[in-house]
């Protein structure tokens, strides 16, 4: 799986993007609450969906409507759209796990939810192995992807990452690494992975001008 991350590209450069990315891009996520300022925003889905790309609005979004207790309007929002898969996080606001995975549940029932874990914990470091139980509690709420994103309290690279962590099988969980998503925007970060659990793997965060690269690499 490709993630392109959309930043608030106009219809214009949906079009050239896609001419060119499409067949190597698998999922484009509208970021940072951006789908609310784009004047033709469903033009832009359009032309995505057209490619063959799933569209689909980032955790930040959910984050506005659930910060506001607005689940009813959030849910008409991803209605209008027709939006499929969307995504739940707690990055900018704080939610405690029953919330969250309650949260999940629900959205899994008439949406696939790509969840990005909690990667921060009160306390200052966040273990591995305390990651991959929040990340199982997340799938077995019913999430189909999980989103891994690198922060101060646990790495994701280097000898001493996480994905060296899993890579090593050191975990005492077996979590499905096919549903885990790397947040990989950095060259360095997208060999490394490659190099530890081969072409297949999953990135997000890549840039639209970077997919076609990513895609060498791959090959």
């Amino acid at each position: 799986i490709t993630i392109m991350t959309d930043k608030g590209l106009s219809v214009r450069e949906a079009e050239n993007f896609t001419e060119g990315n499409a067949p190597y891009t698998d999922f484009v996520k509208m970021a940072f609450g951006t789908s609310l300022l784009i004047p033709s925003l469903e033009s832009k889905l359009n032309i995505y969906r057209g490619a063959g790309i799933i569209p689909y609005f980032g955790g930040t979004l959910f984050e506005v409507f659930a910060l506001r207790d607005a689940m009813d309007d959030y849910n008409r929002y991803l209605d209008r759209y027709g939006i499929e898969y969307l995504e739940v996080s707690d990055s900018a606001i704080k939610l405690n796990r029953e919330t969250k995975l309650n949260f999940i549940n629900q959205f899994a029932a008439n949406f696939q939810v790509i969840s990005q874990v909690t990667n921060m914990v009160e306390g200052g470091h966040l273990s591995f192995d305390r990651w991959i139980q929040f990340a199982e509690d997340e799938l077995h709420a019913g999430a189909s992807y999980i989103i891994v994103k690198e922060s101060a309290q646990m790495p994701l690279y280097g000898k001493n990452g996480l994905a060296t962590y899993l890579s090593t099988n050191a975990s005492n969980y077996a979590i499905d690494l096919n549903r885990i998503i790397w947040d990989a925007s950095q060259k360095s970060e997208q060999i490394e992975l490659i190099n530890l659990f081969g072409s297949n793997v999953n990135l997000y965060n890549i840039a639209s001008f970077d997919v076609i690269a990513l895609e060498t690499k791959r090959l």
